[in-house]
């Protein structure tokens, strides 16, 4: 590992260098690259840094514990428990931040909700959970843009696409992906009895055209008329957008926006990114066994977590949390949530390592 740290903190000083030099900063794709690498990196150097500090210190301080006087003695016992407890500290993080990062951690992401078992009660869940996401993203000021949506008759959501956009978002959310269910007594049901329905919900990273190339002669795009409200206008232009992938023959169609180029962009954005997943997932086929035993693997078809109203109680499967106070996480207070799942990962992942 120190090896590793030697070669980290070396690039961190050349990188440095770099970003001083003239030549560099007139290039200014190369002036964002490196500077990027060196903020990346920065927090794994500081931690370096100061754990070899530590280290001097406790040696420098050996010779005290050896000391006639009583007193000075027990200030260097007192000053050496300090130390090694920050040294077992700095240790522990420097391996986190050691860990391979995901590169889609930085991305945008897609975000899938779609009803599951339940009828209309599943409809109102998904909404409900589309609330919920949205309101955890307004606390961090993300922007969240529907791309398309079709709502339920009793007023919930069959399903819902939407791009959010911010610092990190991917990284924040990508644990989110799975069957969520509820356990609770409908507004319908006139016996009191509690049902448990079901949505799923699918976190994908936004994939740029770098991430993918789509040849045009792959695809097959058909314009009609939007249905449903939204004005004249939306009714009588040919505004709704259908784009059918041959090679997979995946289709998204998209009908939010009056403007035809809109709504392609939008369905274009929904399948880059679900095709970028589809390509994630063939790459990983030869460490998905091994991934599912050491991380899980976030899959859709996944139970995640159950959200029980008459009880008050969230449970979060993979990982055994049950939390309580159900309108507070309703409303959007996700973090101790994702806090607990990305350290339980980042554990699963360093015994990976081990």
């Amino acid at each position: 590992m120190f090896d590793k740290l030697a070669a980290v903190a070396a690039r961190h000083a050349e990188l440095e260098r770099l970003l001083s030099d003239p030549e560099v900063i007139a290039r200014r794709g190369d002036f964002q690259r490196y500077a990027k690498e060196h903020a990346d990196i920065s927090p794994l150097v500081a931690a370096y840094q100061r754990y070899k500090q530590v280290d001097d210190e406790l040696e420098a301080n050996r010779p005290l514990l050896e000391e006639k006087d009583l007193e000075l003695k027990a200030m260097a016992r007192e000053e050496a428990t300090r130390l090694g407890a920050e040294k077992e500290v700095l240790a522990e993080q420097m391996k986190l931040l050691l860990l391979p990062k995901d590169p889609n951690d930085e991305k945008n992401i897609l975000l899938e909700i779609r009803a599951g078992a339940g009828g209309e009660e599943a409809a109102l869940f998904a909404a409900e959970l589309f609330r919920l996401y949205s309101r955890y993203a307004e606390r961090h000021r993300w922007r969240v843009e529907v791309l398309s949506s079709s709502e339920a008759s009793a007023g919930g959501l069959k399903e819902i696409i939407a791009l959010v956009s911010g610092d990190k978002v991917y990284s924040a959310l990508k644990y989110e992906s799975g069957v969520h269910r509820v356990q609770r007594v409908p507004a319908t049901e006139a016996q009191g009895r509690i049902h448990t329905s079901t949505a799923t919900v699918a976190v994908l990273p936004e994939a740029e055209e770098v991430d993918l190339k789509i040849d045009e002669k792959d695809l097959e795009i058909k314009v009609s008329r939007s249905g449903g409200p939204g004005g004249q206008s939306v009714n009588t232009t040919d505004s709704a957008v259908q784009i059918t992938h041959l090679p997979s023959g995946m289709q998204v169609r998209c009908t939010t926006e009056k403007s035809q180029h809109k709504n392609r962009s939008q369905a274009m954005k929904i399948l880059r990114a679900r095709l970028l997943e589809i390509e994630e997932e063939k790459r990983a086929s030869a460490e998905r066994d091994a991934r599912r035993e050491k991380v899980g693997t976030g899959d859709r078809s996944e139970k995640i977590r159950t959200y029980n109203f008459p009880q008050d109680r969230m449970t979060d499967h993979r990982i055994g949390l049950t939390r309580h106070s159900l309108p507070t996480l309703m409303d959007g207070e996700l973090d101790p949530v994702i806090e607990a799942l990305r350290t339980h990962y980042q554990a699963e992942a360093l015994k990976g390592q081990s």
